[in-house]
């Protein structure tokens, strides 16, 4: 009886050691989308990474990333709008709903938005990120996504942060947003021009196409009164190595026009930065991410999240070459621009 039971004991430690280590050995596959190769989308994918390697999922040892990324240059015209964007978008999620990975990660508004129901349809949880206002993505609200996804928004209350502007340049009476038709652009911009009154902000907006040049447009909004410019969350300005922000740098300093941007990236020329970080966000969807992948918790549950507290950054270089000086107030609030 002893000896059955010593062969039942070894047995089971056997078993469970076999077990634990085809846990910890465990490769799991997650499969990254995004539309447009700039700046900004590349620290959130970095930042989510190295979230992910301090919970114990590395790159090369228990995780294999795999990421998509549609360039606009790909499409003559430049517009993600177009059918063969669109088709792309579609490819790619049938693609990743195909390989049926372990997770999806979607970064930015359009690559959400397009490819969310195919990925999910399959049984593929998913999890987006840097999406401006979750509602523009097909989320059912600011906090909860649907089923089968979850993520994190950059989403910030424009109205408070129009009050930090004014706050900071209290002379400046209209503002001009030059703007493409990204998702988030868009949105951002109508936010913008709606909020604007109540802060006793005029708010003047021009649409361009992603290939364009944005000079002209911003003549045509000083022409109209702008006395500032807003750079709302817009993949245009990081497009051609920030060929657009560069060209609004030139001229906000030939025409002593201050520029705030609401996109948290060095943004060539802006003296005031508002809003959430791009860091932020890639963290905020690794942990969402972590809980999916290690602990089975399904998307459904998980709450949208956003950074609780705006980032306002001064870039004091900016400044002196603008006549600007910005009130104590905003500089004893704000971070300055490494």
């Amino acid at each position: 009886m002893k000896h059955f039971l010593k062969i039942g004991v070894c047995a089971f430690v056997f078993l469970f050691a076999a077990l634990t280590g085809f846990a910890q050995d465990r490769v799991y596959t997650v499969e990254v989308l995004q539309v447009a190769a700039v700046a900004p989308f590349q620290l959130t994918y970095d930042f989510f990474v190295d979230e992910l390697a301090k919970n114990g999922l590395v790159q090369g040892k228990n995780l294999v990333i795999n990421r998509a990324i549609i360039d606009f240059d790909l499409e003559k015209a430049g517009l993600w709008k177009k059918l063969g964007v669109l088709m792309r978008i579609k490819s790619e999620a049938s693609r990743i709903a195909g390989l049926k990975p372990d997770l999806a990660v979607t970064i930015g508004t359009p690559a959400t938005k397009y490819a969310k129901d195919a990925i999910i349809s399959a049984g593929v949880p998913l999890v987006f990120t840097n999406v401006a206002i979750p509602e523009t993505a097909g989320c059912k609200s600011l906090t909860e996504a649907g089923p089968g996804f979850t993520g994190t928004t950059l989403y910030m209350n424009i109205r408070d942060a129009l009050s930090i502007v004014k706050l900071a340049f209290p002379s400046v009476k209209t503002i001009g947003i030059v703007h493409s038709d990204d998702d988030n652009a868009v949105a951002h911009t109508e936010m913008t021009k709606k909020e604007g009154p109540a802060v006793g902000y005029t708010i003047v907006a021009k649409q361009v196409a992603k290939n364009d040049s944005i000079e002209p447009a911003l003549h045509e909004l000083i022409d109209k009164g702008a006395q500032a410019f807003i750079v709302p969350l817009d993949t245009y300005y990081g497009m051609r190595d920030n060929e657009p922000a560069k060209e609004l740098a030139a001229v906000s300093l030939e025409k002593k026009v201050p520029v705030i941007s609401f996109m948290h990236f060095k943004c060539p020329g802006a003296a005031l930065y508002i809003g959430s970080e791009f860091t932020t966000m890639g963290v905020l969807a690794a942990q969402h991410s972590v809980k999916i992948l290690k602990e089975g918790v399904s998307p459904d549950s998980l709450p949208i999240l956003r950074q609780d507290d705006l980032t306002i950054m001064v870039d004091t270089s900016v400044l002196d070459p603008l006549g600007i000086t910005m009130p104590l107030e905003i500089l004893q609030l704000s971070k300055s621009v490494e």
